[in-house]
Formats: structure tokens, sequence, C-alpha cells
């Protein structure tokens, strides 16, 4: 319920800030938007790599716990490698995550 809420307070449903926001859904913000951005949906296609990264990285310590970013950035590596391994790669995917690294 928690990874609604965001880092500077805006979010919803309680309007926590900061530490106030569970680390549970601190870590699943970041890994919902993630997924959010980086796979296609019914209503738009997935974003390019670095255009979700960029995203990311712009929403540190306003949208996202800056420790979070941080730490997923951190292991971006090991992310990439899981989602080569059980991603759907098809045509609707702007991120073709065989091809990284």
């Amino acid at each position: 319920m928690t990874h609604h809420e965001r880092w500077d307070g805006a979010g919803y449903p309680k309007g926590l800030k900061g530490t106030e926001i569970p680390i549970e859904g601190r870590i699943t913000a970041v890994a919902d938007v993630f997924d959010a951005l980086s796979t296609a949906r019914a209503y738009k296609p997935a974003f390019p790599l670095d255009k979700c990264l960029g995203i990311l990285r712009d929403s540190r310590g306003s949208h996202f716990d800056p420790d979070i970013v941080d730490a997923f950035f951190a292991r971006l590596d090991d992310m990439i490698a899981i989602f080569r391994e059980y991603g759907d790669a098809d045509e609707h995917n702007a991120v073709d995550w065989n091809r990284l690294h």
C-alpha cells in the first residue's frame, strides 16, 4: 500500500514522507516504476532503457528514497541479468535485455 507514497511527501494514500514510509514501500516504489517504464503496457510502449534510468535518476530525492535509487544503480548489472533470463522479449518492448552489456 505504501509504494505510492513519495519521498518528498507528495504521494498517497497517507502523504507519508521520508523514513515515515516503510522500507518495503520505498523499495517497491523504485521497482514498480522501473517495471512500468521498461515494459510495454496496454496504454503505452516500453521506454528505452536510458530513458527509464534517467527518470529514476531525476526522481532521486523527490519521488524516491535516494539510498534506494543508489542501491538500484549499484546492482543494475544484476537486474539486467534477471531481465535477460526471465523478462519478456518481444516486438512490444523497447528494451532488448539480451543485447545489453
